[in-house]
């Protein structure tokens, strides 16, 4: 390569946010709970359907998955499924994550799976400021209670634009 064209790279060079992101995600999440969002929120890809929808996650505690249905009879018949149960879960984790399941009965508990998306609401209007705004502060007993509450009323448009 010809040394005219070879720029060498800079120490102090832009990093890809996106990347460094990750990286500080991944110090600051020492117990991996990132990774089990993913699972929660994928929770219906991880498992076949029909079993899916039976046994939902509640949580874990250590090493042992915490799946809840409606029914004890299902609960019962899920527990022959735990070795594949397991097996999955693992398997889209990358690594042995738990080591048993666990079967509860869901008893009025919101599933993990379940948990709504937060909505991301736009922020209230600001009030719009009223015409003749501070005509009445010579009206009113500067230490009296309304006096108080007029002025500092006043004092909140102070420095915004009509």
């Amino acid at each position: 390569m010809d040394p005219r064209y070879y720029l060498p790279k800079r120490p102090n060079a832009p990093k890809r946010a996106a990347g460094t992101l990750r990286d500080y995600l991944r110090r600051l999440d020492t117990k991996g709970s990132l990774r089990l969002v993913r699972l929660w929120r994928d929770w219906r890809e991880v498992l076949p359907p029909e079993i899916a929808t039976m046994a939902e996650p509640l949580g874990h505690r250590g090493r042992t998955l915490v799946l809840a249905s409606e029914d004890p009879i299902v609960v019962q018949e899920l527990s022959f499924f735990s070795g594949q149960i397991l097996k999955r879960v693992n398997d889209f984790l990358g690594e042995e994550v738990f080591d048993k399941v666990t079967f509860e009965l869901i008893n009025g508990r919101v599933p993990l799976a379940r948990q709504p998306e937060p909505v991301l609401r736009e922020p209230p209007e600001q009030p719009k400021m009223p015409k003749n705004l501070g005509g009445l502060l010579d009206k009113f007993d500067k230490e009296s209670a309304i006096g108080r509450c007029y002025r500092a009323y006043v004092e909140r448009f102070a420095g915004r634009s009509k």
